[in-house]
């Protein structure tokens, strides 16, 4: 077996054993021997909010294991391939082996990802923030950059994506933007997308075409469902009204529906202006509200086990995660793990799977520490 298959058959063979660990596997296959026994039990069904849980487990369990059998049957099957292709001196079938195999490395790689999207809410829908810096003009351009950016990405995977709350700049772009994107581990994939990100460009918008630096922050948080308790009255928090903004003409909303939720004990501020009616806008802003505070939950909780140093700190203006340079050179460059590229242009129309591959393994790791402590 040539050096370069060799090690494509050990890199397949580690992933395995990764994934094996990763689903604790003598457990596992006994756990979906029993949730099996329970979806044939009829009364199972009598309380519906358990039955949907179970059998979300069981339909995950169901298919790591039998990805994880698959390719270890695979495996062999194609490694006894080869071996007989060189016993019979046939190159083709050899040829045909080696190619299935460097198919499988890459579905290892996907599935080794997919194993760190393994926390709490990784697999819910997830709410998008997007504020601009100071800067008015270009860095509002910039946030509506990056709004166009994470749609982009969203439409890849075929995740849907809902605007909540957008309000406009006075010139161009947006001073802020609230989405909805919905799809199975929207948040696992977008959780470490928070922070501050910067944009070094010559500027559309400067006579002189002198080069700008412009700021946007970016917040991720958890859609929560109704089985997690978020308990929180409307004697905590401050509820606004205002007019929704809008492109003008006759889609502008000429009665206060908007609504700005604001939690006195923590600030934490949400709003909704996604319908034209304010009592659907101060649900969806409830809910919000609520998916905020549980998100916060989570970030203690990191905390307190030490998951990542990025979990501890607030995100500010000074915790830059990523720079996007247009010039005088090109290049995008996550601060937090090192990877780079080299077109920005892909990068800015949604190609983000490299950035948030390297930022996952990196948070579980638990490396950001060094990473950030070697920014300051």
């Amino acid at each position: 077996m040539r050096a370069e298959t060799l090690n494509i058959v050990d890199e397949i063979r580690q992933a395995i054993t990764l994934l094996r660990r990763h689903f604790d596997w003598d457990p596992a296959v006994k756990r979906l021997e029993y949730l099996n026994s329970r979806a044939e039990d009829s009364s199972l069904w009598n309380d519906p909010i358990e039955a949907q849980k179970l059998m979300r487990e069981r339909q995950e369990l169901e298919e790591g294991i039998a990805a994880v059998k698959g390719m270890t049957q695979a495996l062999e099957d194609n490694i006894g391939l080869i071996e007989l292709g060189e016993e019979e001196g046939d190159e083709g079938v050899i040829a045909e082996a080696e190619a299935a195999l460097r198919s499988m490395q890459g579905e290892a790689k996907a599935r080794q990802v997919e194993t760190l999207l393994s926390g709490e809410a990784d697999a819910n829908d997830t709410y998008l923030e997007i504020h601009a810096g100071a800067g008015g003009t270009e860095s509002q351009d910039w946030a509506s950059m990056l709004l166009r950016m994470y749609t982009r990405w969203a439409e890849r995977r075929r995740f849907k994506v809902e605007v909540l709350e957008v309000h406009d700049g006075e010139e161009a772009g947006i001073k802020s933007a609230t989405v909805l994107i919905k799809g199975h581990n929207a948040y696992g994939w977008m959780k470490t997308e928070s922070g501050v990100h910067r944009l070094v460009r010559i500027s559309p918008y400067d006579s002189n075409a002198r080069r700008h630096t412009s700021f946007a922050s970016v917040w991720v948080y958890p859609v929560i469902d109704d089985t997690i308790e978020i308990d929180v009255s409307e004697s905590d928090v401050r509820i606004d009204t205002y007019r929704s903004s809008g492109s003008g003409g006759q889609h502008v909303n000429t009665t206060d529906s908007a609504v700005r939720i604001t939690h006195i004990a923590t600030g934490i501020a949400v709003a909704c202006q996604a319908e034209r009616s304010q009592h659907k806008n101060k649900a969806k802003a409830w809910e919000m509200l609520r998916s905020r505070l549980y998100e916060e939950e989570l970030k203690k909780r990191e905390a307190v086990a030490n998951a990542t140093e990025a979990s501890k700190s607030d995100i500010g203006w000074g915790h830059q995660i990523r720079s996007y340079v247009l010039q005088p050179y090109q290049l995008v460059k996550d601060l937090r793990t090192g990877v780079e590229s080299t077109s920005p242009s892909s990068v800015l129309d949604g190609d983000l799977d490299e950035f948030m591959e390297a930022s996952l393994s990196h948070r579980i790791e638990g490396g950001a520490g060094e990473a950030v402590a070697d920014l300051d």
